[in-house]
């Protein structure tokens, strides 16, 4: 365990070296080997590009921003929240460890989120400063995201693997469309908390590698030549892919965000505690509470 920090320090403070020190971040960036626009090297995805940026990206982050939100409020206010019994038994689920790296992701995408949205409407912002200083934000907290995807994939991605019982799950959407307590078939992480892990993490690292060619705006050339692109148009397809992600991972993190603190009363404790409710986990994770029982590990 001590190694493992060790480790994840040693990471954090070398990438946040690196990135500090590069002066193509700070100070100018520029792309040298940029031909005229429209010429044949330098055309296969230029209009796609412009288009998306000019007319759609914008619209659809708006609509995720405000629409999923709004859903969710619908649901709370006509189905009401999860209530499960707090002064009951409690089954031991997340590590020290766990909750420690869950906490630094957490931070990363309060982080994220937020400035990133800054960047994306900077226009209306008035740009400037201010959306300078959301894109730094933004960086530092993708270093504070790589620190904490890294071990939280490893512990995790083998109990996220889908099993049989997640569909039924997806088909009943989990049992939060009805008020009733009933039991809902889930492993220790429900289909839905699975679908987060996976947009998170894979979703996460390719967020990671085209934020980064993003920043840096050159590539090497073997890169751009085994993919059969240009070095520009490896840029364009960086940006399109991270504004992609970024759309889903959003609107899957106000969904994480709105099951945590408001779906389900008190399951935000979990992951403080490291304590999950008996009835909550029976109810909710029922596959996993039979598992539990069967093995006398409750």
């Amino acid at each position: 365990m001590k190694n493992f920090l060790f480790f994840i320090l040693a990471l954090f403070f070398s990438v946040s070296a690196a990135y500090a020190a590069d002066t193509r971040i700070w100070g100018e960036m520029i792309i040298p080997n940029i031909l005229a626009y429209g010429t044949a090297e330098n055309y296969n995805l230029g209009p796609l590009f412009v288009l998306l940026q000019s007319q759609y990206l914008r619209l659809v982050f708006a609509v995720a921003v405000i629409a999923v939100p709004a859903i969710f409020a619908t649901h709370y206010f006509i189905v009401g929240p999860k209530v499960f019994i707090h002064d009951g038994n409690k089954i031991y689920i997340f590590s020290v460890f766990q909750r420690i790296i869950h906490l630094l992701a957490a931070v990363a995408f309060l982080l994220l989120v937020p400035t990133g949205l800054m960047i994306i409407f900077g226009r209306y912002l008035g740009g400037g400063t201010l959306v300078e200083f959301a894109r730094h934000i933004h960086g530092f907290a993708t270093i504070v995201f790589l620190v904490s995807v890294i071990p939280m994939f490893l512990f995790w991605f083998v109990e996220m693997l889908p099993t049989t019982y997640d569909i039924k799950w997806v088909f009943i959407l989990g049992g939060y469309l009805s008020k009733q307590k009933k039991e809902i078939p889930a492993g220790k992480f429900n289909a839905g908390q699975k679908m987060w892990f996976w947009m998170c993490t894979l979703g996460g690292f390719v967020m990671i590698a085209t934020g980064i060619f993003m920043y840096l705006q050159d590539f090497d050339y073997g890169i751009a030549t085994a993919l059969g692109v240009s070095q520009i148009d490896l840029l364009r397809i960086s940006v399109i892919a991270h504004n992609i992600l970024a759309v889903m991972i959003t609107a899957f993190f106000f969904t994480h965000v709105y099951m945590s603190l408001f779906a389900i009363k008190g399951a935000i404790h979990s992951i403080i505690t490291g304590y999950k409710e008996e009835d909550e986990v029976k109810h909710l994770h029922s596959m996993y509470y039979k598992k539990l029982l069967a093995s006398g590990k409750k």
